[in-house]
């Protein structure tokens, strides 16, 4: 079901869970508050899922979490300001559903990867922990990460993925554990689409971090 709450910035898809744990589904370019709905369910039996919508429009037509100016030039103050307010949307409807905070996981796909690396680099401790799929770094941050200790990241990486070089991907493994994320890389012979082979390394992945 669609659930709209008035008093909440985001769109969003809601499924209660059996499991205590939320699963924090973020959508790719293009893609909408159903896309991984199917994915999420398939990987995490039992986690109640929530899926935002991205707020932003490109070219009237394309949602996003962020506005970027191309390909590979984004927004970095948009991006900012856009996952303040995902925060603080997550914080809400944790409450207001009487979610359990202290267990909630992201699941994002390119950009929803991408605004789930802000979310651990700018709120951490929201995140118990984070599967990024074909995620970037945007941008280098001017202090060291903190906060990431019992934090669990997982990098899906796809070898010949134009968007998301390795020396970057390595750098972003390198901040987060720097910050003290336990992160484990997962590299599929793939490009930046998605593989049974990455659905198979999350599973495994979420079963032993949820």
């Amino acid at each position: 079901m669609i659930c709209i709450v008035p008093d909440l910035a985001f769109d969003h898809h809601f499924e209660p869970g059996t499991a205590g744990d939320t699963l924090l589904l973020l959508h790719a370019t293009g893609g909408d508050e159903r896309q991984l709905v199917p994915l999420g369910r398939q990987l995490a039996p039992g986690a109640a899922l929530l899926a935002p919508r991205g707020q932003v429009l490109e070219n009237g037509r394309v949602r996003r979490f962020f506005a970027r100016r191309g390909p590979a030039d984004l927004d970095l103050d948009d991006l900012r300001e856009r996952t303040t307010g995902l925060a603080a949307f997550v914080g809400d409807t944790l409450a207001q559903r009487e979610l359990d905070p202290a267990r909630v996981t992201a699941l994002g796909y390119s950009n929803g990867a991408n605004v789930a690396v802000e979310l651990l680099f700018s709120h951490p401790g929201l995140l118990h922990a984070a599967a990024l799929l074909r995620p970037v770094l945007a941008y280098e941050p001017e202090q060291p990460l903190t906060g990431l200790d019992r934090t669990s990241v997982l990098i899906a990486v796809g070898d010949a993925d134009p968007y998301g070089p390795s020396e970057q991907i390595e750098r972003l493994t390198e901040l987060l554990r720097e910050g003290g994320a336990d992160v484990e890389v997962a590299v599929q012979p793939a490009g930046h689409e998605l593989t049974e082979g990455d659905f198979t390394a999350v599973g495994d992945w979420l079963a032993r971090v949820r």
